[in-house]
């Protein structure tokens, strides 16, 4: 079986977020189940000098962009034993960052259409393309437009994964003739609420379509959570399925990793307790084993639930014996008041704006607890970097969490868990946890049933070649 992998962004050339994780571990794990799996990703002008120098050129060819066509050159190069293809366009992609710029819809159909149009030239046909999120949406409408029963594309399978619903490629219906080039009949796969619609597009036209999670899969067919797709979800619903994804436990491990302070392992973990002695020191927090530490490692943004942390933080904070670190950046609002509580605080709460790895690790291994009361979070990967660092994870049921959390009031859970986005029933369920923490030899035990959950990306990539065989048979 082969399969092209499709994203725009992937690790370790170019990432923004969750999207360049998956793009980097699922189809190395893929590869060691004997799938034939590929990745192709546009050539940023960003990604370090040292992987350029590593790529190989193979050709450049032209794609179609409506009238126009436009120079693609395809580079190669290898990565933890991924062949993964490069696409060059200087003017769409010589440029600061990955996102945000006027003409994205353009840079990203072109990007779409290119994924096609470079098959014949890399001696690589796959059985299935596995596109992702609204950039390379447009794929899956090509090739059943344009492509399928051209020589040399028969009988490709086309999968499309949303990995957040609420960036959908939404622009005017100018594009279709300007950038585009749809025929007239195939304007309605796109057209939605009178905009052009790109992640609609691939809902209708792919072959099967998948979220991070089972419970998100669920959530999207709710206006609530939908972001205005749920109509055509709901239309969809037969080839709507969610599977989870998974970590790269060997990028993530404590007993190897070495930004932590002191390694350690879930048959071993004394060495947590020199982890957070090490990172209170490090934040200018007192040096107590004692007093729980928790942790938050996220972007402030209202979704991630921060409004609930900021109704209940203060009273959090005065009435209860608990240490704080929060690492992130975001809205103004929240880092003022973060900034706020960091003042009246000092000797309970820390504050680190920005976005910086090696600490984010110290705070996984460091903190005895790790709170995440999203209001909506696809999959989240931080609460299962958290379990396997044997930070015990506070959630709102939602999404991913509420696939990978399961409250440990039953004697068999792995975290804390509340189901109402209310700030006060998180703050009850941090205090349960603190309660838990009291109670040493009970947390020992939590600590390893934790750190032993098995969230590798091979359980993930099992669910993705079931579905990719089943697909096949369609």
């Amino acid at each position: 079986m082969k399969v092209l992998y499709v994203s725009s962004e992937a690790l370790p050339f170019m990432a923004s977020g969750g999207l360049a994780d998956v793009a980097g571990s699922l189809p190395k794990a893929l590869r060691k189940r004997l799938i034939g799996c590929r990745v192709v990703m546009p050539l940023y002008d960003g990604i370090r000098q040292e992987l350029k120098d590593q790529m190989t050129f193979l050709t450049s060819i032209t794609v179609p962009v409506a009238w126009r066509r436009q120079y693609c050159g395809i580079f190669e190069a290898k990565a933890n034993g991924v062949i993964y293809y490069l696409l060059d366009n200087q003017y769409y992609f010589k440029r600061d960052g990955i996102y945000g710029y006027y003409d994205d819809a353009e840079r990203f159909a072109f990007f779409s259409r290119a994924v096609l149009e470079i098959l014949p030239h890399i001696g690589f046909k796959p059985d299935i393309i596995h596109c992702n999120d609204w950039q390379s949406a447009l794929t899956p409408l090509y090739y059943s437009t344009m492509y399928a029963t051209r020589e040399g594309y028969e009988n490709i399978k086309t999968i499309f994964t949303i990995h957040n619903i609420q960036y959908q490629g939404t622009y005017g219906m100018e594009l279709i003739n300007e950038v585009l080039g749809l025929r007239p009949q195939d304007r309605g796969l796109i057209e939605y609420d009178g905009d052009v619609n790109f992640m609609k597009a691939a809902i209708e036209t792919a072959n099967r379509v998948t979220t991070v999670s089972p419970s998100y899969a669920d959530e999207i067919l709710d206006p609530w959570y939908s972001h205005g797709l749920d109509t055509i979800l709901r239309q969809r619903k037969w080839k709507l399925s969610g599977i989870l994804n998974g970590i790269d436990t060997e990028l993530y491990n404590p007993e190897t990793d070495a930004d932590i302070f002191k390694n350690y392992s879930a048959a071993d973990f004394s060495a947590k307790a020199e982890n957070k002695r090490a990172l209170q020191e490090l934040l200018g927090l007192p040096q107590r084993a004692d007093v729980p530490l928790m942790g938050m490692v996220t972007r402030l943004a209202g979704h991630k639930g921060l409004d609930l942390v900021k109704a209940v933080l203060d009273e959090l904070l005065a009435t209860t014996e608990i240490q704080m670190v929060v690492l992130g950046s975001g809205e103004w609002q929240y880092e003022e008041f973060f900034k706020q509580m960091a003042a009246k605080y000092p000797d309970k709460f820390a504050l680190k704006l920005g976005f910086i790895p090696s600490l984010s690790r110290k705070i996984y291994a460091g903190s005895d607890l790790f709170l995440m009361p999203s209001k909506s979070e696809p999959c989240g990967l931080s609460q299962m970097i958290a379990l396997r660092y044997g930070s015990i994870p506070i959630v709102r049921e939602t999404g991913g969490l509420r696939d990978s959390i399961h409250d440990s009031g039953d004697g068999a859970g792995n975290g804390f868990t509340f189901a109402n986005y209310n700030a006060h029933e998180m703050l009850y369920t941090v205090r349960r946890a603190l309660e838990g923490y009291a109670k040493p030899d009970g947390w020992k035990i939590l600590v390893k049933r934790a750190m032993e959950c098995d969230n590798s990306w091979g359980k993930s990539a099992n669910e993705y070649i079931k579905l990719y065989k089943a697909v096949l048979k369609d």
